[in-house]
């Protein structure tokens, strides 16, 4: 019982650990260590600190190459990308053959099914670092597309600690729409997913739950009590491209991921996840938006003066940006002509992992969600002009809080907001129901 009176956390300004490039920030308190499994274990280290998700994302990237020094590395630019390894998109025999004797070793290749692409991950011979070995293969076949195996991180993170119960439960609904999830493992076990219909891909279908696939999934298909996501009772089809590896979220694992939702017939994939240009994700991105599907991706938490990150700033992708309880958009959320929406990104409940209750989540993260859950209602099976018209109707309904029309902080306006579910709201309604159930004892 007294668990159902613990309240949420909901008050912390939560970190990102889905984009990269950061511009210089104030001096923040110092974080404690965050593990290589994209903090998800981390997370219970932060609940009694104010972080900028702008800071956290970088000490993240640290973190990773301190941990995996011989997996990781940052690129030329400074972005994070697995050690010694270039991606190649569909390559021709000539150009592997002439790879093969510059000495570059294949990794492992993929076809992407459903896309028409494929993937072969060459690894640099010994002595070359990467950056010079992706010169010479582009010197070696100017036509072919080859770029690093860039590694994609979260666009934001929920607290721990302070949990609201999970209130009773609701029955599911039938599964009538399809929609799809590219991030974290899901924890199936949490009340808000319990009966949700989910197929999964990665990890050889092992389950690897993480706080933020689960978080997003909740806020995707969740529907327990007064706690419900934007599609409750969807079909969930779930990549997990992290598994708790060292290089998780690296371009080849996304692109398998788009490939599965495209054999799969998804109509709408979220991806609350951000980094660099890249021209492996860029050509699986555009490929699956060209068969119909929408891609609805978070603009990230780098700030407004940061450059662009991706997959949203791909042409055609649906970009959204985050706002406050009271419409104002985060200011650590990314700016831009290609932001399509704005929905609630603060003070939102989400599933907590590996535990029964819901915890207070902050970033653009958890924007996008809300707006694939709405767009699925809309797009019922890829076709790319249902698709067009999902998102003219969608942007029918915003609400413009910005300049005049579609602008660059709130695009078409703000979505969702009825969606958004105020987690101290949530625990003080536990709170009266616990207070009425000892009243009748």
């Amino acid at each position: 019982m007294k668990k159902i009176l613990v309240a949420l956390a909901c008050t912390m300004a939560l970190p990102a650990v889905a984009q990269l490039r950061l511009p210089q920030v104030p001096q923040v308190p110092s974080l404690p260590s965050v593990p290589v499994d994209r903090v998800d274990r981390g997370l219970n280290q932060l609940s009694s600190q104010r972080i900028d998700l702008r800071e956290l994302r970088q000490r993240t990237v640290g973190e990773l190459l301190r941990r995996a020094p011989d997996r990781l590395e940052r690129d030329p630019a400074g972005e994070l990308a697995v050690r010694s390894e270039v991606v190649a998109v569909s390559p021709t025999p000539a150009a592997l053959a002439a790879a093969r004797a510059a000495g570059f070793v294949i990794a492992r290749e993929q076809v992407l099914e459903g896309l028409g692409e494929r993937v072969v991950v060459l690894r640099a011979p010994p002595g070359l670092d990467t950056g010079a070995a992706l010169q010479q293969l582009r010197a070696l076949d100017p036509q072919g597309q080859y770029d690093h195996n860039h590694v994609y991180l979260r666009s934001g993170t929920a607290a721990a600690g302070n949990k609201a119960a999970a209130p009773a439960q609701a029955a599911p609904g039938e599964p009538s729409l399809r929609i799809g999830l590219v991030d974290g493992g899901v924890d199936r076990g949490h009340p808000s997913l319990r009966g949700i219909a989910l197929q999964t891909h990665g990890c050889a279908d092992k389950p690897v739950p993480s706080a933020h696939g689960t978080a997003v999934a909740s806020l995707l298909v969740g529907g327990e009590g007064r706690f419900t996501g934007a599609a409750p009772g969807a079909m969930l089809f779930a990549a997990d491209v992290y598994c708790a590896e060292a290089t998780g979220g690296a371009a080849d694992a996304i692109a398998q991921a788009l490939a599965w939702m495209a054999r799969e017939r998804v109509p709408v994939v979220n991806m609350s996840l951000v980094g660099p240009p890249n021209r492996l994700l860029e050509r699986v991105v555009s490929a699956l938006l060209a068969r119909g599907h929408l891609v609805v991706a978070a603009v990230g938490n780098d700030g407004p003066a940061a450059p662009p990150l991706y997959p949203a700033a791909y042409p055609g992708v649906v970009a959204v940006t985050g706002v406050d309880a009271r419409r104002r958009v985060l200011p650590e959320a990314g700016q831009g002509p290609h932001v399509a929406f704005a929905a609630p990104g603060a003070e939102v409940a989400v599933a907590a992992v590996g535990d029964a209750g819901y915890v207070a989540a902050r970033g653009t993260s958890f924007a996008a969600p809300l707006v694939a859950g709405l767009l699925a209602a809309r797009l019922p099976r890829p076709d790319t002009l249902l698709a067009e018209r999902a998102v003219h109707e969608l942007a029918a309904t915003a609400v413009d809080l910005g300049a005049s029309g579609r602008d660059a902080v709130f695009g078409h306006g703000l979505v969702g907001q009825a969606l958004r579910i105020d987690p101290s709201r949530l625990a003080r309604a536990d709170e009266a129901a616990a207070h009425r159930l000892l009243q009748r004892q």
